[in-house]
Parts: structure tokens; C-alpha cells; sequence
């Protein structure tokens, strides 16, 4: 058998959906869905990485950067779309690539999206610890966590009236990791409910930044608009507007989630486009308008290597209230964006975690991973084993890793899918016309092929490093498909 060899979608169906497959249950409405897609959105994306690739890639013209990560995010948006209306099953772009590229770029993408995933997961978790610590400053309890247990190995802590110490391991980090671990093995819908609640609470933050900030904005901040680059690729001037947009598609990540959940939407044909688009459509308006008030509050490069920068742009909002009618509310504000941005942090990772093991659910189900990571709990209805395994690799990334390698990766990682799913509409257009599509991509095969160059691009603009490391994982990654995946797959054994 090629290892090229696709796989029917009729036979993918009735793999995951006939009869004794153990399925997971229908549980999720439109409503869920685009509430789990704005869980997984707004989170470490906006609240720190924003911030830093402002302050050392794009400069005030990070909001270009932000609208070019959204377009390119609406192009894959649509490619996920039609799939996941076509094929209403787990596995998002894995099961994608497997009906239209063939096995072994299927494995390839499903390896790819542990960097997404579970790495993405991890970055966040970074994150929710510096804004917990943050947090705990402005209400007078800094030494409730240790600055050496606060922040990745080898990272210069700074700390108020003394010199920066020398971190060993994020602890709160793998702290938030274990409950979120928990949660998820209890069940989906009680997850899904959780998150709805939290969602409400970040987009309302949001929208306060947005209102409160504008009030405060210097406009000489923005100026110049596009900082002159400094010589070096990346660092300011076009090429950092590109970088950055690279960098800051971290923050779009999460509407390709919803897509793992196929299997388990009440009406998957009808409800996943708009669980997908309308959570991204959401976000999209929300961090043009971010992104501009915060560089429009600080000077951007004041933002570079701060654990929390959205907090210290309210931040600096509220100290220019002062002396005004405002300064009483700036000062209850600025402790809320800090408490939203915790919530925020914490539904993305709930819907990042759900994510992952399913993807190794499907992936166990086409035999190209052990049958253990396919078993669904007789109670609880979860993937439970390979939901602990994934909380393991993210506690474990997220004590100790710095966000910006974390970051970086789930980037490149995240591109690289899209390409394939956008190449995948295509190939699937010309091999199964036949095939009922409740949702279809328009303008195919141009926009498709527009979906896959944008973010081809962007993966160019990423630090030479990012892609050193993203070879290394691929060929990991292509061992251990030879070694094991090809030797026990279901579609070359039954062959």
C-alpha cells in the first residue's frame, strides 16, 4: 500500500460514527461552538504576545500586523469550513489531509498539530501565570509565589527593591495545567458550559479596554506609525509588520479547534461554518481595536519582555486618569482587565486541551497510534487517557519553556497546517464532486490557493530558529511514522 493511500469518507463515518465505535456524545450547539471557538481566540494571543511583537517587530503597526493575521485566518476559516461540514467528525485537519493527501501527510499533520495544540496550550499556561503574579502585585501579596517558581529555568525574574533572580520552574503554570487536565476528563459538556461562562467575562474585558483605553490615548505614540527598520530582517520597517503578523497569529489560533469537535455538535453540516466564522469574525473586530489602543497608551517599546503588557497599558490608562472624574473607576478596571485576562487564559486552555486528544483519538482509530490513545472513558464519555498524557507534555512545556519558543512554534506549527487544509479543498473539489457540501468555499480554486500563500508567507517571516526546530519535530515525527504508524495502520493491513 502507497503510503499515499487515502481513506473514503464514507469509511472515516462509519469508523467514528457506526455502530460500537464507542462515540463521543452530540452534546454541542451552534451557540457552544462559537463560544468554544472565542475561548480558544482571545487568550495569550492579545493579552501577551501582542504586546511583545509591537514592541519588537512591528511598532505601532501591529495593527497591520493583526489585520493581515486576520485575513490570512479568514482564508483558512473558509477551507475548514466546507470540511468540516463535509466530513462531521473528529480528527480537524488530520482527518482532512487523510480523504484528500493520503496517510502519511496525514500523520505529518497530525504530528503538526501537537505543536498547535498541546504546545499551544502550554504557551498559555505561561501566560495565566504571569498575569496571576501580576495580579497578586497589585493586591499587596507579590511573595505569595516565589519569583524562582514563577517563570521558566534561566529566566531573570524582576522583583520590586532588590535584584532579578534567576527562575527554576513555572509552577503555577503546571498548576493551572492539572486542573484544566480534570476538568476535561470529567466531561466535554461540563467543560463547554465552564467556558461559555468565562467567555462572557474575557469579551467584556475586551470591550472595557477598548472604551476605557480610548479615553486615554496619546496619539504621539503612533507616530511613526512604521517604525524605520533597524537593518536586521524583521525588526521594524515592512519586514517587521510581517514578522509580526507572523508572531501575533498566535492570537487567531483557536477557530480551527471548534473543528475537533465535529463529532460532537448536535448538527455538525449546519452549526460548524458558523461556530467557526462567527468566532473568528468576533475576534477579528475585537483585537484591530485592542491592538490600537495599546500602542496608542504606552510607548510599544516599553512593551518588550513584560509578563502582562494589555495589564500595563490599563495600567498606564489609569495613572493618566488621575486628577479626573475617571480615576475612581480606572482604579477597579485595571484589577478587572488583570482578573479577565486570568479567565481569558484559562478558556482558551480548556478549549486547546479538548482539542488535542482528539486528535490522537482519530489517530488511534486509524491504527497509526497505540489503541490506548483512543479509549473513551465508560463514564465520563472522554478520551481520558490521552487527555491526561496531553496534560502531562503541556505541564511539563509550560514549567519549563520560555513563551516566546512556545509561541513561535505553535505559529509555524499552525501555518503549516492551514496550507495543507487549504490545498486538501481543492484536491477533494476535483476527486469527490459527488460529495454534499452544506457549506461551500467560494471562488475555488482561487481563494484556496490565496489561503495557502498567505500563510506560507508568514511562515517565512518567522525567526530562522522557529523553523530549525520545526524540521527537527517533522523529523521525529517521520521516524516514528515508519517505525510504528506504517506497520500498524488499519487502511494498510486491511489492504
Amino acid at each position: 500500500m502507497s503510503i499515499f493511500a487515502t481513506k473514503s469518507i464514507e469509511q472515516i463515518k462509519e469508523e467514528q460514527l457506526g455502530e460500537g465505535s464507542g462515540g463521543l456524545k452530540r452534546v454541542l450547539g451552534v451557540w457552544q461552538l462559537v463560544m468554544l471557538g472565542v475561548g480558544a481566540i482571545i487568550g495569550t494571543g492579545i493579552f501577551v504576545l501582542t504586546g511583545q511583537a509591537a514592541a519588537a517587530n512591528a511598532g505601532p503597526a501591529i495593527v497591520i500586523s493583526m489585520v493581515i493575521a486576520g485575513v490570512t485566518s479568514v482564508l483558512a476559516a473558509f477551507c475548514y469550513s466546507e470540511f468540516a461540514s463535509t466530513v462531521p467528525v473528529a480528527g480537524s485537519a488530520y482527518t482532512y489531509a487523510y480523504v484528500t493527501l493520503g496517510e502519511f501527510i496525514a500523520w505529518v499533520i497530525g504530528w503538526d498539530l501537537i505543536l498547535e495544540y498541546a504546545l499551544g496550550a502550554a504557551t498559555v499556561a505561561v501566560g495565566w501565570s504571569g498575569i496571576l503574579v501580576t495580579l497578586l502585585g497589585q493586591l499587596g501579596m507579590s511573595s505569595a509565589i516565589p519569583a524562582a517558581l514563577s517563570a521558566a529555568p534561566g529566566t531573570l525574574v524582576p522583583v520590586a527593591g532588590g535584584d532579578p533572580v534567576t527562575a527554576v520552574v513555572n509552577l503555577p503554570a503546571i498548576v493551572v495545567t492539572i486542573a484544566v487536565t480534570g476538568l476535561l476528563v470529567i466531561g466535554v459538556s461540563e467543560a463547554a458550559s465552564v467556558n461559555a461562562a468565562i467567555v462572557v467575562t474575557k469579551v467584556a474585558v475586551l470591550v472595557v479596554v477598548i472604551a476605557a483605553g480610548a479615553l486615554f490615548i496619546d496619539t504621539s505614540f503612533w507616530h511613526p506609525f512604521i517604525p524605520p527598520n533597524t537593518g536586521r530582517f524583521g525588526e521594524y520597517g515592512w519586514s517587521g509588520v510581517l514578522r509580526g503578523a507572523g508572531v501575533i497569529f498566535f492570537a487567531y489560533i483557536g477557530f480551527d479547534a471548534v473543528s475537533t469537535s465535529a463529532q460532537e455538535a448536535r448538527n455538525p453540516q449546519r452549526d460548524m461554518p458558523r461556530g467557526i466564522l462567527g468566532s473568528l469574525a468576533i475576534c477579528t473586530v475585537l483585537f484591530v481595536l485592542v491592538s490600537g489602543v495599546m500602542v496608542g497608551l504606552v510607548p510599544y517599546k516599553s512593551m518588550l519582555n513584560q509578563a502582562a503588557p494589555l495589564v500595563l497599558t490599563i495600567e498606564a490608562a489609569a495613572d493618566r486618569s488621575a486628577g479626573t472624574p475617571w480615576q475612581s473607576t480606572m482604579a477597579v478596571v485595571k484589577v478587572l482587565v488583570t482578573v479577565g485576562g486570568l479567565a481569558a487564559l484559562s478558556s482558551v486552555m480548556v478549549v486547546m486541551m479538548l482539542a488535542q486528544p482528539r486528535i490522537f483519538l482519530s489517530m488511534s482509530k486509524d491504527g497509526l497510534l497505540p489503541e490506548w490513545a483512543g479509549r473513551i472513558h465508560p463514564r465520563f464519555h472522554t478520551p481520558h487517557v490521552s487527555t491526561i498524557v496531553t496534560g502531562i507534555v503541556v505541564a511539563l512545556a509550560a514549567g519549563f519553556t520560555p513563551i516566546g519558543t512556545l509561541g513561535s512554534l505553535v505559529s509555524i506549527g499552525t501555518l503549516m497546517a492551514f496550507v495543507i487544509v487549504s490545498f486538501g479543498v481543492i484536491v477533494l473539489r476535483h476527486t469527490r464532486p459527488d460529495l454534499q457540501r452544506p457549506f461551500r468555499m467560494p471562488w475555488v480554486p482561487v481563494l484556496p490557493l490565496l489561503s495557502a500563500a498567505v500563510s506560507f508567507l508568514l511562515m517565512l517571516g518567522l525567526p530562522r530558529a522557529t523553523w530549525e526546530r520545526l524540521i527537527i519535530w517533522m523529523a521525529i515525527g517521520i521516524v516514528l511514522y515508519f517505525a510504528y504508524g506504517r506497520r500498524h495502520s488499519r487502511l494498510r493491513i486491511a489492504d
